[in-house]
């Protein structure tokens, strides 16, 4: 039933509460509609225990990659991180500690129907699934795709990561609104910067042409 703009669930024993604020933008529910959820919080209140449900957590995708791929149940792909616009995209990175188990081949399935199992149950949101790698830059050109990277610049002290891409790949590692940078980001748990070849080609020559004025440099010098 509905309370307002928040859908009550009947769980059996229970009821539980999937609030307005939890729910994916563009889905409707009906009276009767099986809904799958993830339990996000129980809070204690005056009339008893309230069960609160989401659809938005990036937890919810989790489970719902464990429910369909058994090596994620088993332990043997392990989700590391995971970073999600609700409705929109999703990049997960996993992870396999079995060298014979490919993680990412493991979630996608048979013709891609572990991955499609889930994005049907998300109403058609976009899911990234990326190989995690201790190799910082490996991991951040794995987590920009489809965008292909030219060159990685990583300042360890300021945590970030500056990447380098061709003109005609920069507005697709930005993404639409830069939702690609910004779910990399998010999944890095890093501060990500995106130049275009050209951008950087230019700043060079406003550099070489700064430093040509210097007393006593020539630009064989610069």
């Amino acid at each position: 039933r509905f309370e307002r703009r928040d859908v009550i669930v009947n769980l059996g024993k229970a009821e539980a509460i999937l609030p307005f604020r939890e729910q994916c933008p563009r889905e409707s529910y009906r009276a009767g509609d099986r809904v799958q959820a993830y339990v996000k919080d129980v809070s204690r209140e005056a009339g008893g225990h309230q069960v609160i449900l989401s659809r938005t957590d990036p937890r919810f995708v989790v489970k719902l990659f464990e429910k369909e791929v058994p090596e994620i149940y088993e332990g043997i792909v392990k989700v590391t991180a995971v970073a999600r616009e609700p409705g929109e995209r999703t990049k997960l990175a996993v992870t396999s500690s079995d060298s014979d188990v490919d993680p990412v081949g493991a979630c996608v399935g048979m013709k891609g129907s572990r991955v499609q199992a889930v994005v049907q149950e998300l109403r058609g949101e976009k899911i990234d699934i990326i190989p995690f790698s201790m190799d910082l830059a490996r991991y951040v050109c794995a987590a920009i795709a489809p965008a292909v990277v030219q060159r990685v610049l990583i300042d360890e002290k300021n945590h970030q990561i500056e990447l380098i891409v061709a003109d005609d790949h920069l507005s697709l590692a930005i993404g639409r609104r830069g939702q690609n940078v910004k779910l990399a980001s998010k999944l890095l748990a890093w501060n990500i910067e995106i130049h275009s070849e050209s951008r950087i080609a230019e700043v060079k020559g406003v550099l070489k042409e700064a430093l040509c004025h210097i007393s006593g440099l020539d630009e064989s010098q610069v």
